[in-house]
């Protein structure tokens, strides 16, 4: 199932003026240099504004995402034709000979069903070349990052063109854990249309993804610090074994 708010076309065309700040994604542009990547698969792509970041620095991008209404926006985007963009998941990737693959945002956590969790691994891992990099973030259950997650604490609104003022705001509906389950409520004020998006983020301790990476035949390599939110977050790095050809 996908979340309306990616799902929905109406919501689609939200996301990126309510998520403006992708401060995020730098860490993960500087680890693709790093690794020396130029062939980059990147799941759970939504809007594709990672997958254009890689792609305007000369990599060959592959998205994938089973939203297609986020893909439909990611593709009306100025360089979009740079990118390959995927309706699906990760098992629907051909063997991609891929340098790197990157799971960031919530996108680890929005996998929440077992076998759909090591049904993307094994996914990334066939579309890696041998020696090739895993690269996914996931937060430290142990932080409680919902405890956070309130009408009041996240509440804002926005200037979107086309739609004029739109606020929203998220809150917690349900905690067992290791699953977390919130509603987001988006007010479209020129219109008076109240729309909602119900989603649910599995919260893995360290162990748990380590343990998944091995299983799907991944060696880990490092687990960092999110650098944008420290002692938030763990970021996994691992690479499919074997020699580069």
């Amino acid at each position: 199932m996908v979340d309306a708010a990616f799902g929905d076309p109406r919501l689609a065309v939200l996301y990126d003026p309510l998520e403006a700040d992708r401060a995020d994604l730098d860490v993960y542009v500087a680890i693709a240099r790093e690794l020396g990547a130029r062939r980059v698969v990147d799941v759970g792509c939504g809007t594709g504004t990672f997958a254009l970041l890689l792609a305007e620095r000369g990599m060959e991008v592959t998205g994938v995402d089973p939203a297609r209404a986020s893909l439909d926006v990611a593709r009306g985007k100025p360089g979009a034709a740079h990118v390959r963009w995927v309706h699906g998941d990760a098992t629907a990737l051909p063997a991609l000979g891929a340098d790197l693959a990157t799971l960031t945002g919530n996108v680890a956590q929005a996998i929440i069903a077992p076998d759909a969790w090591e049904g993307t691994l094994r996914g990334v891992r066939a579309a890696l070349r041998p020696g090739g990099h895993l690269v996914l973030e996931t937060r430290d259950p142990a932080r409680r990052a919902w405890e956070g997650w309130t009408r009041a604490a996240t509440r804002r609104t926005v200037h979107v063109d086309g739609a004029g003022p739109v606020e929203a705001w998220t809150e917690v509906t349900d905690v067992s854990l290791p699953l977390v389950s919130f509603d987001s409520t988006y007010v479209l004020h020129a219109t008076g249309e109240t729309l909602h998006s119900r989603s649910t983020l599995r919260f893995r301790t360290r162990d748990e993804a380590e343990a998944a990476l091995a299983a799907c035949g991944c060696v880990l390599d490092e687990v960092r610090d999110a650098p944008d939110r420290p002692g938030k977050e763990f970021v996994f790095l691992a690479h499919r074994p074997g020699n580069r050809p």
